[in-house]
């Protein structure tokens, strides 16, 4: 009996230290699977020089067939969340520990950069072309010169800021050309701002500011005035162009910053006639029935004594003589030349217009007093006028929906 209690005791011992080992060995085998990981393996396949080019050649060939002017894009298949380091040509790979990529020392080629990469996909560069600023392109015939400038108001310090930027397509009398332009604040012609002169360019470019005194209340009746010359080798001035450019149609805060395009025009250099002379473009419209005047501007007018409050032009319209309807231009401040650019409309069949005449009257208006007549002018057909007055007419006609601009003598006769 007690040899068999001591084989039972042995037994059981035995059976408890298996037991004991086992569950040792497999909480040993988890716990050393807490610090473990599997290894992922990368699904893209690696690909020698030859496979990379000839898959590319294939989807080149294929991208032209579909979007002839489409450009690959293409990314590395290895972008893992992982540390990055700078290469000398400033190339950016993953370090050492990336088992699918090993940095060379020194410059990369370009086979290094591409090996293993894939198009996923095209761009289209015509979807990110800025679109075409036909003012630096369209240049009509006859065209002399094209100013670009800008304009803001300051409306506490009562400061007009314009921005002198630039002048392109100059057409000066000589092949050299030193450009500079003037500018004046009318109808002050007396005082003027001058930028600097560029040497030996037809497209200068300035980028100069200036600034002008003058109050809110006078902003709206004034025009600037652009001269531009060109200074030759005897430092004479030759001038090439202006532009008028009224400021009563502009809406000037120091939130808007106007920036503006003008062709420059060729000043008349006759001198004034008895009256002074005024120019408007006239335009008729066959299909609408519309006959449309454009009163631009008047010069060498020949002012009353008496204060002016204004000075306007009244358009009428007459048929045989008797009165249709008349229209006035805003009243500018007393001045010989005035600027106005405004646009006038009358309707008028087209078998009016053998019978039909325009009379352009300039007003001189005075406080307490009579208005006084500074000079008139009528365009018509042969019924009513001769010379320069018919021949606008006619032209106007000949040339529909275009504006024929000219300039016409006063005259004082009723």
């Amino acid at each position: 009996e007690q040899a068999v209690a001591v084989a039972g005791g042995i037994t059981g011992g035995l059976l408890l230290f298996v037991l004991l080992g086992i569950t040792a060995y497999l909480l040993w085998k988890n716990f050393c699977r807490l610090f473990s990981y599997e290894k992922l393996i990368n699904p893209v396949k690696t690909t020698n020089a030859n496979a990379v080019f000839q898959d590319e050649a294939n989807s080149e060939t294929q991208l032209k067939i579909t979007r002839s002017r489409s450009v690959p894009f293409i990314i590395p298949p290895t972008l893992h969340g992982r540390d990055w380091i700078h290469l000398t040509n400033e190339e950016q790979v993953q370090d050492d520990s990336d088992p699918y990529m090993t940095p060379q020392s020194g410059p990369r080629s370009s086979f290094h950069s591409l090996a293993g990469a894939y198009v996923v996909g095209t761009i289209n560069p015509d979807l990110y072309k800025f679109p075409e600023d036909k003012s630096e392109t369209d240049f009509p015939d006859g065209n002399i010169g094209r100013l670009w400038f800008s304009i803001e108001y300051e409306q506490e310090s009562e400061r007009l800021l314009v921005s002198l930027i630039k002048v392109r397509k100059l057409q000066p009398p000589a092949d050299s050309c030193s450009p500079f332009v003037k500018i004046y604040l009318l109808p002050d012609e007396r005082s003027y701002l001058q930028s600097k002169t560029k040497r030996k360019t037809l497209n200068p470019q300035f980028d100069e500011n200036f600034v002008f005194q003058v109050s809110s209340k006078m902003l709206l009746q004034r025009t600037l005035k652009f001269l531009v010359y060109h200074v030759d080798k005897q430092k004479k001035h030759h001038l090439l162009g202006q532009v008028l450019f009224p400021l009563k149609n502009e809406a000037l805060t120091e939130d808007n910053k106007l920036v503006i395009w003008r062709d420059l025009e060729k000043e008349n250099l006759e001198p004034p006639s008895e009256y002074g002379d005024i120019q408007f473009s006239l335009s008729y419209n066959d299909y609408l029935g519309r006959l449309t005047v454009v009163v631009l501007r008047a010069r060498g007018l020949k002012l009353q004594e008496s204060p002016a409050v204004g000075v306007y032009v009244k358009v009428s319209l007459m048929n045989h003589n008797k009165f249709i309807k008349s229209k006035k231009t805003a009243a500018l401040l007393g001045t010989p030349n005035p600027v106005y650019n405004e646009t006038f409309s009358f309707k008028a069949d087209q078998t009016e217009l053998d019978t039909a005449s325009l009379s352009l009257s300039v007003l001189q208006s005075n406080k307490g007093e009579k208005t006084l007549l500074l000079g008139r002018v009528v365009v018509g057909p042969f019924m009513y006028t001769r010379g320069k007055e018919l021949e606008h007419w006619n032209e106007m006609i000949s040339k529909p929906k275009e504006l024929v601009k000219r300039w016409h003598a006063l005259c004082h006769s009723t």
